[in-house]
C-alpha cells in the first residue's frame, strides 16, 4: 500500500502540515516532482484527507467543551440526526458508538447558557430519547497524530 518513504512523509506532515515540499523532498531523498507525485497519490487514496490549522478555541470565546451521549429511540431517525449534526457548527465531532447510547458528540460553546440551549435543541431532535452530558474541565492531550509504520 505504501512504503517507508511514504511513512516518513506522513509522519513529517502530521507534525507540521505546512512543511514545504522542498523540505519534505530533501528529508526523504526525492526530487520535488517525485515527492509531489507521491503526495498526489496519497491524497487520491484518501490516506491524506486534508491539511488543517489547529485553532485555539478559547481565543474565539469557546470556553466550554462537552461530550454528549445521545440515546435514540430507534434507527429510523438516523439520517435526520446526521443531517442536524453536520449542520450545527457547535458540534465538532460525532461518533457512532456501541454500548450505552448510539452517538457521542463533542461540542463547544461560549458559556453554560449556550450549552444548555444546545442540549435543549438536541433533546428536541426527532428520535432523541435522552442525552447524557460530560463537561470537560481541562484537556490534557488532544491530537490528530497517529503512529504510522510501514505496512
Amino acid at each position: 500500500m505504501f512504503d517507508s518513504i511514504d511513512v516518513q512523509i506522513l509522519n513529517m506532515l502530521q507534525k507540521d502540515g505546512r512543511t514545504k515540499r522542498s523540505q519534505l523532498a530533501e528529508a526523504v531523498g526525492l526530487s520535488i516532482p517525485s515527492l509531489s507525485e507521491r503526495l498526489n497519490k496519497l491524497e487520491e487514496k484518501k490516506i491524506i484527507q486534508g491539511y488543517y490549522a489547529k485553532v485555539d478555541k478559547k481565543v474565539f470565546g469557546y470556553d466550554i467543551m462537552a461530550f454528549i451521549l445521545v440515546v435514540m429511540d430507534s434507527s429510523k431517525h438516523y439520517n435526520e440526526l446526521i443531517k442536524r449534526v453536520k449542520n450545527n457548527p457547535l458540534i465538532i465531532e460525532c461518533h457512532s458508538v456501541l454500548g450505552e447510547g448510539s452517538h457521542m458528540l463533542k461540542a463547544i460553546t461560549k458559556n453554560t447558557e449556550a450549552l444548555e440551549k444546545l442540549l435543549g435543541d438536541i433533546q428536541a431532535w426527532p428520535g432523541v430519547a435522552a442525552t447524557k452530558t460530560t463537561y470537560v474541565l481541562s484537556t490534557i492531550k488532544e491530537t490528530t497524530e497517529i503512529e504510522i509504520t510501514k505496512q
